[in-house]
């Protein structure tokens, strides 16, 4: 029997100089339910001169420049979709079919597209708390309870181009041990070099020696500079970034705070900072979430590293309820002692009752530095305590209280009937950080300065908050919203 076997063919495309019926407008190749036909509708409801945007009204005279409502459009559709360069932005409104439909096939220059977001940084903000207002008439926003945490950003600015006063003194030392080294080798050069030696490596030390001059003398100008300011540290490309703490993997950058609705995972808040610490951050931030959210009085829910006295006492004098958990970084814990916790405070005798049922009474007041601080004692009954050893390694022991300690102790008594809060912070905080980080691509700042940092971020947090709205609610939700 005779097999004939056939080569099949691949799929052909069309000869490229063949004449082809296609769409008659470019509004056909953008679906209903396109995201960028929300981003026009979005837009178009704002009023970009109350929100701060510069060059609202074209000039009479002179070359005309481009409508901020276009360009702003083209920021949102790019953050939206990890386009954040603005010479990638101007590549897109040329092949783009999504773009040249928003743009109406427009095409400015890199430089214009950077100089708008430059210029107009504040005005995002206003952006951002647009879209909110637009979330919470949807009642997408619980306004409730939102969950507080910040993460660290990259800036523009490597760890070798960042200074604290103790870095400058050692890498000082180091040049001026580098130079000695090196004068000490070029003596022994000269010496062979006149016993007919390579003369090159004299040179090549004559090189290095003064290198090594122009460093230190650079390093001595730093050294100045932050002697002169306030400030514990200076960076150089980036001066008003900072160098973050080891564990946060970023060598210098900016410390990112949100406060995000537990509804719906929304951001309703959100702040750059040049400050290391999250410590003193967390009032500023959730009352602005509660003003953002039009609401009398909000929850806010954070990790131990927003626990501060003074933050907790400014959240309750903003209509803030705090839910912070206290760190384990109690001495008397580490050293196998009787805990703070173990001691009973009488409010009406305002005394406390140790372990032993000795009561300690307030004996000094401390208004040095800080809150008010009370110290509660007895020695005479910690002389002749069987459980001394077990308090104290001194001959007494003495408990400190804060003037506003009540507040800390109502907030202790918070969590302890709802313990669930600290898992709830957990999943709802989690979640826009790791879409800003992993989906959004956006680990690390491209612009420099705080304020255009900040302005960067509002793109992001309004990007965010848009992509998460579709979700919910769709893309014909979100326009019906825009349009009313």
């Amino acid at each position: 029997m005779r097999v004939i076997c056939s080569v099949m063919a691949h799929i052909s495309g069309d000869d490229r100089s063949q004449l082809l019926l296609l769409p008659e407008s470019v509004d056909d190749y953008v679906a209903p339910d396109n995201p960028v036909r929300f981003i026009e509708a979005f837009v178009d409801s704002l009023d970009l001169e109350a929100c701060g945007f510069a060059r609202v009204r074209g000039k009479a005279t002179g070359r005309p420049g481009y409508n901020p409502a276009d360009l702003l459009k083209l920021y949102i559709y790019g953050y939206l979709n990890r386009v954040r360069s603005s010479r990638r932005l101007e590549i897109e409104t040329r092949r783009n079919i999504e773009v040249i439909w928003l743009m109406r096939r427009l095409s400015p220059d890199f430089k214009t597209i950077a100089d708008f977001r430059r210029d107009n940084r504040a005005a995002f903000r206003q952006v951002f708390r647009a879209f909110v207002v637009l979330c919470r008439e949807l009642d997408l926003y619980g306004r409730e309870m939102v969950a507080v945490d910040g993460t660290r950003l990259k800036a523009v600015n490597s760890r070798d181009r960042n200074f604290t006063k103790a870095k400058l003194e050692r890498s000082l030392r180091e040049s001026e041990e580098k130079l000695d080294r090196y004068l000490k080798q070029l003596d022994i050069a000269d010496k062979d070099d006149v016993d007919g030696a390579d003369p090159s490596k004299a040179k090549d030390l004559q090189a290095k020696i003064a290198k090594v001059r122009e460093r230190r003398v650079h390093l001595e100008a730093c050294q100045s500079d932050l002697a002169k300011s306030a400030e514990d540290q200076i960076s150089l490309t980036d001066p008003d970034s900072r160098a973050m703490h080891p564990s946060s993997r970023v060598s210098v950058g900016y410390n990112v705070q949100i406060a995000v609705d537990t509804k719906h995972k929304l951001i309703a808040e959100q702040q750059v900072h040049s400050r290391v610490a999250d410590q003193g951050l967390l009032a500023e931030t959730a009352n602005a979430a509660r003003e953002n959210l039009a609401v009398d009085e909000i929850k806010a829910v954070a990790d131990r590293g927003y626990y501060s006295m003074e933050d907790i006492a400014a959240c309750n004098a903003a209509a803030v309820i705090p839910h912070v958990c206290k760190p384990n970084n109690s001495i008397a814990a580490r050293s196998g002692h009787f805990t703070k916790e173990m001691f009973r405070y009488d409010a009406v005798a305002d005394v406390y009752i140790c372990p032993g049922s000795q009561t300690l009474e307030p004996r000094y007041v401390d208004k040095t530095r800080g809150p008010t601080k009370i110290e509660y004692c007895n020695r005479a009954a910690c002389r002749t305590c069987d459980l001394r050893s077990l308090c104290t390694n001194g001959s007494y022991r003495k408990i400190t209280r804060a003037e506003d300690e009540a507040l800390l102790e109502q907030m202790a008594e918070r969590l302890r009937a709802r313990p669930e809060l600290l898992d709830i912070r957990r999943e709802t905080v989690e979640h826009p950080f790791g879409t800003i980080k992993q989906w959004m691509g956006q680990g690390a700042f491209l612009m420099r300065r705080l304020e255009n940092v900040r302005g960067e971020f509002s793109l992001t947090a309004l990007a965010y908050n848009i992509r998460r709205a579709i979700t919910l609610v769709g893309v014909f939700g979100l326009i019906a919203a825009a349009a009313n």
